[in-house]
């Protein structure tokens, strides 16, 4: 295997809660709560475990790693489940008030008065995979149509997930980006609506919906979190940014001055969010951003979520292929006395991102990472493509039997 890894620093990262208007209203708090009481209503809700990895942490010699799984994140087995579905409910129940019908709840929606409007709408987006089968699965609960762009790399098995929702797949020749673009087209032609984890100019009102769904983890976690004091570094996943941006931000505004230094990791060939921090302003992968964490294999930034993690987002690590797959052994065997855990190619990056850098002295003295800190590891995603899992880990995902959480 060959192992690379780069850190970039953040140098206009803030600690203090700004003041700035516009940052402000997109962490808005009743914003956020309307989110998670619609959410937490949903059938099947439940918070996703917070687990203790503390051979690890041992192992690593920091004090505490505890692991957000959102492997069991209703039934999709991702993060995504949170923001995606959301969104949708956001834009049926406002094109139902549009029609003079009062839609704000998810019982509303299942009305046999909003089923006849909501037959004729059609839903759109791009995704590299857990995003569109989000979308795919709201829109199927509710009754609506939905189209799901897929690019040339995202897998079979993702596309068979989404399938298995109702969705109607179109494929995209070029990666991420291209099959944003083109799903925005055919949604303007078609008079569709773009349900898209990523915005542009003239299209926020959404993706901020998306984040505020993201956010309701961020608020599990300190409701679960074990200890007194909150965890002082948190590691998660790149990708267009909304993840990071949503949950970091959400930190941000609730715990101020002691947010957790935020470590956002990606893959070496999708790498915009540290190109974008290190230029002080958004800045695009040219070329091919192929990689296995085929989850963040994206080439630009959000530019919603850029407002954010310009401020909150301290450092950036930029990993190799070969650390994902280390990352996803070591979480399905489990080391020690942890339990056994069930990771995806982009799940598990935000451990990878962490053991890659108590692999380099330098790197891990400029995270500020010692035999004390506390260490928050989001893991985005199960085994959302069973075949690679297996083909990684050598176990199906119900071989990996965990221990005891």
């Amino acid at each position: 295997m060959s192992y690379s890894l780069r850190h970039i620093s953040n140098s206009n990262a803030i600690r203090a809660w700004t003041k700035d208007d516009e940052v402000s209203y997109l962490l808005k708090e009743h914003l956020f709560n309307e989110a998670r009481q619609q959410i937490s209503s949903w059938p099947g809700y439940n918070p996703t475990p917070l687990i203790s990895l503390s051979s690890l942490a041992k192992e690593l010699n920091i004090s505490a790693i505890h692991y957000k799984d959102e492997s069991h994140r209703f039934s999709l087995k991702s993060f995504k489940a949170l923001g995606g579905a959301y969104a949708v409910l956001k834009v049926l129940s406002r094109e139902l008030e549009r029609k003079g019908h009062r839609a704000f709840s998810f019982d509303d929606l299942l009305k046999n008065e909003s089923k006849k409007i909501i037959k004729n709408i059609t839903v759109c987006c791009a995704t590299d995979g857990n995003h569109g089968r989000s979308v795919a699965w709201a829109a199927q609960l509710f009754g609506c149509r939905s189209v799901i762009y897929l690019h040339e790399g995202v897998s079979v098995g993702r596309e068979e997930e989404i399938s298995n929702h109702g969705a109607e797949i179109r494929r995209v020749q070029g990666g991420y980006d291209h099959s944003v673009r083109k799903s925005a087209e055919d949604a303007r032609i078609e008079g569709w609506f773009v349900v898209s984890d990523t915005s542009w100019e003239g299209y926020e009102e959404i993706p901020l919906w998306v984040m505020q769904g993201y956010m309701v983890m961020a608020f599990e976690i300190l409701e679960q979190w074990p200890q007194e004091n909150i965890f002082s570094h948190l590691f998660i996943q790149g990708g267009v940014g909304g993840l990071a941006a949503g949950v970091a931000g959400y930190f941000w505004r609730v715990l101020k001055t002691d947010r957790p230094r935020t470590i956002v990791v990606e893959p070496e060939r999708a790498d915009c969010i540290a190109r974008s921090l290190a230029a002080g302003t958004p800045t695009p992968v040219m070329g091919d951003v192929d990689t296995f964490m085929a989850c963040l294999a994206a080439a630009e930034i959000s530019p919603l979520a850029w407002k954010i993690l310009q401020r909150v987002a301290d450092d950036s690590l930029v990993i190799s292929d070969d650390y994902a797959i280390k990352a996803m052994r070591i979480l399905a065997n489990g080391v020690g006395t942890d339990p056994s855990i069930v990771s995806g190619e982009s799940g598990c990056a935000s451990v990878a991102g962490l053991i890659a850098s108590n692999n380099d002295k330098d790197i891990r003295r400029a995270l500020g990472l010692d035999p004390g800190s506390s260490v928050l590891v989001i893991g985005s995603e199960g085994a959302t493509d069973p075949d690679i899992f297996f083909n990684v880990v050598g176990k199906t995902p119900q071989e990996v039997t965990s221990k005891p959480i």
